[in-house]
């Protein structure tokens, strides 16, 4: 496994050759990677991500098969601990498995340079790329995703939807908990907590129905009210009802009718065999990231029976005030800003997780999200 240099082995003989982004992501100062695509001879150095200086990686023509590979790191062997391995015959060795061969460029497209070896650059979102080997000329051509493969995407995408319900992402066995309107907020908090989940139904026995959810998002701005002296004080949470703190929110965020009255708000919800396109459109037309899954035996929907609660992450415009990142919700924080400042940004309507970043990089050092400062300040 020694080498004298650092040029990649090119076979000519004729096999299709799968281009393979391989990456090392724990930095060094010269990365090289071998493997049985090399056969173990020719290492092939590894160039530092722009923008990463301790990520490197390289595009390699790798053959359809069961491939063996290692780093070598500044002058050590090493192996990525977090990406399939198995012990071979030089030690702790990576593993790649490619099954199949990608498809040849289409005759439409037009060679660069004579012969009959191409390579097509990669765009990370939009390109593919293809490397074939035949006498050793080579030619490079790009080719772009139509319109109209896009469309078809869609469509595959849609009819996947149209055709499963919401009964098919339920779990075969899971906790199903609901908290009755009238239990004081503080018992309520507790029994998410012991049971160990974050967000319940709430269940209005006058009504006969499912009439919302309690979740740590209540929690928090319950504790940012005790901390700003608000008219809810700790011994109050002990008698103060979740159907009365519901109401008190409503109030103190302004979702009220024209009489000054909290707002009649119905439980946005999905039936067990809704389909997936119909939840995915609720959970957008109504701005919300959780769904119970509710199924009434009878035709006007009395005795509903709760089957789960589903939960899906909605992505966030760009352009909203409270932060944007990877699609995701969040604020961020460093690590020595107090407790306050972290129960503050999570009270941030639709913010369900804080970046815990280091100062002057911005590198991210961690993530809280609601159910992790519940689980904190309840345990």
């Amino acid at each position: 496994m020694f080498f004298s240099g650092s040029d990649s082995h090119q076979d000519t003989s004729g096999v299709v050759l799968i281009p393979t982004r391989l990456v090392w992501p724990y930095g060094g100062r010269r990365v090289f990677v071998s493997g049985t695509f090399t056969r173990w001879s020719e290492p092939v150095a590894m160039s530092p991500v722009e923008g990463c200086p301790n990520v490197f990686q390289v595009i390699c023509g790798v053959p359809p098969g069961f491939h063996q590979y290692k780093f070598y790191v500044d002058g050590e062997w090493r192996h990525d601990e977090h990406q399939p391995h198995v012990t071979g015959n030089y030690g702790i060795v990576n593993t790649l498995v490619l099954t199949r061969e990608p498809d040849l460029v289409p005759p439409n497209l037009s060679p660069r340079t004579p012969g009959s070896r191409m390579n097509m650059d990669v765009d990370n979102e939009v390109f593919q790329r293809v490397v074939t080997v035949s006498g050793g000329a080579m030619q490079e051509v790009t080719m772009r995703s139509s319109e109209a493969d896009v469309e078809i995407s869609r469509h595959r995408i849609s009819a996947i939807l149209s055709t499963h319900t919401a009964y098919e992402l339920l779990p075969e066995s899971g906790k199903v908990i609901a908290l009755d309107v009238n239990l004081p907020v503080k018992q309520a908090f507790h029994i998410l907590y012991e049971q160990g989940i974050p967000v319940a139904p709430l269940w209005d026995s006058y009504k006969g129905q499912y009439v919302g959810v309690l979740s740590p998002l209540d929690f928090i701005l319950i504790l940012r009210e005790l901390g700003n002296g608000a008219n809810l004080t700790q011994e109050e949470l002990e008698t103060h009802t979740i159907s009365a703190w519901k109401e008190g929110r409503q109030l103190l965020y302004g979702q009220v009718n024209e009489h000054g009255r909290p707002a009649e708000k119905c439980l946005v919800h999905v039936g067990a065999y809704d389909s997936l396109k119909d939840v995915a459109v609720k959970l957008l037309q109504k701005g919300v990231a959780t769904v119970p899954v509710i199924h009434s035996p009878s035709q006007d929907g009395s005795f509903p029976q709760l089957f789960y609660l589903q939960a899906l992450q909605l992505r966030q415009d760009a352009t909203s005030p409270y932060g944007f990142f990877d699609g995701q919700r969040c604020q961020m924080c460093l690590r020595t800003d107090p407790l306050q400042k972290v129960i503050e940004r999570l009270a941030n309507p639709g913010v369900r997780r804080v970046f815990i970043v280091e100062a002057g990089s911005k590198r991210v050092e961690g993530i809280i999200s609601l159910s992790d400062a519940f689980r904190f300040l309840l345990g």
